[in-house]
């Protein structure tokens, strides 16, 4: 699978796909809470990336998330993310 292959397929699938993938591993055991779990796992990299795209501004990621800032700022705190650093080296100080 190319770049290109792997951008037209709908993250829907790919998750679709990644569920389906860890349920057959789990074979006969019955996952717990797994809904809290995915959450776990998924929000993490969400919120780290979209800060990322936003050079670390909060209120922007905010924004793209869809959720209230302090709701941002609640789950970075719960995941211990830390938004890349903005800060602008002026040479000279």
């Amino acid at each position: 699978m190319n770049a290109d292959s792997a951008q037209s397929i709908p993250l829907r699938k790919h998750v679709q796909i990644t569920v389906s993938r860890y349920l057959k591993d789990m074979g006969n055991t019955v996952p717990e809470n797994l809904y809290q779990m995915l959450l776990a796992e998924i929000e993490p990299p969400l919120i780290e990336e979209i800060l990322k795209r936003t050079n670390g501004n909060q209120s922007r990621a905010a924004n793209m998330l869809g959720i209230t800032r302090n709701t941002l700022r609640t789950k970075m705190q719960r995941y211990s993310i830390r938004p890349p650093s903005s800060k602008i080296i002026r040479p000279g100080r």
